[in-house]
């Protein structure tokens, strides 16, 4: 049986088994043993041990639980409440101040958390009931808080960047790095969209006529800023400083997870507990993919799968630039059926060598990746951040509704996945001055 033959009946058996409704972790695991053992027989699934082994052992994917129960224990801490608060005093009388509070407090959350669905989740909670009470249109509320949650997939610490650090063998201190200034360029379009939308527009984020909170509360709500500033320093500034790794890291940030909730009264067993079996159902969740995709890749290449796709990209008489845009299509094809890190274990082991090939910088293809995936995570019928936001719709607003309030932010993003292909150094700028 040749090759081909084998890789077009691995796919469509992909494709086939996704489509039934399958989780992605049983489908890459069935479609691994089935064709390891027809194949190369029973003998050869020797291979799925060794994958699953090498996946239990990475010190990178370590810290993947470390980070989801920071984000777990600060999530039910009381910080993003009293986050909230503050931004509410200090941002209220801008154009849009609301919105734009929120989304300076989704980025705060990014740096704390990583965590896409906390972000969003809480800003459901909080912020949306508040912008609608004071009339703001519902479509700019919506849209601020669905986009502004996936800058947890950039801004670190990402878990996404850590799973795409660890597939293509990069350093993940860099890819931290290589995030925050798009990050941070990214919460600035979305900052200055809906500050020109509200000054042309003043009746989309109506302003209160009377403010009539004192400098002294403004100037004391401040510190709520203090303890997610201190989580913040003490992760980020561990790993590039050069005192910790990102695994190590992350376990600081546990340690001021546990301290900031102990300050707000928080540390409860409850608390933990819950905590503690959050952690245990995401790490699973993404350990189960880890390890089949693993398998399912080392099939692709064992069969010479990898060597095909390069010689064909070879033999194309065409730009680079093209290809790439072909990949990009395709990684934001996927993420309307697949989630991120599915897409991160099947595309990135195939996709890294043509983008080695064709001279491109992995750490720069790894943040457009990123990019792509808050593109997915937003992008209607199947996006993440819509599925989040609608648990806490209040009644009267469809889905219809979120899908149209996200358009002008998914155009934000497609504006700044060309910008960062246009002027690459904006990402790798950052990286190149980490010494790792």
């Amino acid at each position: 049986m040749s090759s081909t033959v084998v890789l077009s009946m691995m796919f469509v058996s992909l494709l086939l088994l996704l489509l039934s409704g399958m989780p992605l972790a049983f489908v890459l695991s069935t479609l691994a043993v089935v064709f390891t053992v027809l194949l190369w027989g029973v003998d050869a699934l020797v291979l799925t041990v060794l994958q699953t082994l090498d996946a239990m052992m990475s010190d990178i994917l370590l810290a993947i639980p470390l980070y989801v129960l920071m984000a777990s224990i600060l999530q039910r801490s009381g910080i993003i409440d009293a986050l909230y608060r503050a931004m509410e005093l200090w941002f209220r009388r801008l154009p849009g101040g609301l919105a734009v509070g929120t989304v300076a407090i989704c980025t705060i959350m990014a740096a704390m958390t990583g965590i896409v669905g906390a972000a969003v989740a809480a800003m459901g909670i909080l912020a949306l009931p508040s912008m609608l009470n004071r009339g703001y249109d519902k479509h700019l509320a919506l849209g601020t808080i669905c986009a502004g949650g996936t800058l947890g997939i950039l801004i670190p610490p990402s878990i996404i960047t850590i799973v795409y650090a660890a597939t293509a063998q990069v350093s993940v201190g860099k890819m931290f790095a290589g995030g925050i200034v798009p990050g941070l360029i990214l919460a600035g379009f979305y900052i200055s969209y809906i500050v020109i939308r509200s000054v042309t527009k003043p009746s989309v984020a109506p302003r209160p006529e009377h403010d009539d909170t004192s400098f002294l509360e403004k100037l004391g709500s401040l510190k709520a800023l203090i303890l997610p500033t201190l989580i913040v320093f003490s992760v980020l500034g561990s790993i590039y400083t050069g005192i910790a790794t990102p695994t190590e890291a992350a376990a600081v940030g546990v340690i001021g997870a546990i301290v900031s909730a102990a300050i707000q009264r928080e540390l409860t067993f409850k608390n933990l507990q819950a905590a503690s079996i959050d952690t245990l159902r995401v790490t699973a969740m993404i350990m189960w993919i880890t390890i089949g995709a693993k398998i399912f890749v080392a099939i692709f290449t064992g069969t010479g799968g990898a060597d095909s796709l390069l010689a064909f990209i070879q033999g194309l008489e065409v730009s680079r630039w093209l290809i790439l845009l072909a990949m990009m299509f395709v990684l934001v094809f996927l993420g309307l059926f697949l989630d991120e890190i599915g897409i991160i274990l099947l595309c990135v082991p195939v996709f890294l060598p043509i983008i080695k090939l064709l001279g491109f910088d992995p750490i720069w293809f790894g943040i457009l990746f990123l990019i792509t995936a808050q593109m997915a995570y937003i992008t209607p019928p199947f996006g993440y951040t819509l599925f989040y936001i609608k648990g806490v719709l209040p009644a009267g607003i469809g889905m219809g509704t979120v899908y149209r309030s996200i358009i002008p932010f998914l155009i934000l993003q497609m504006l700044a996945l060309i910008l960062f292909i246009v002027f690459p150094d904006i990402v790798t700028w950052l990286p190149e001055r980490i010494v790792q």
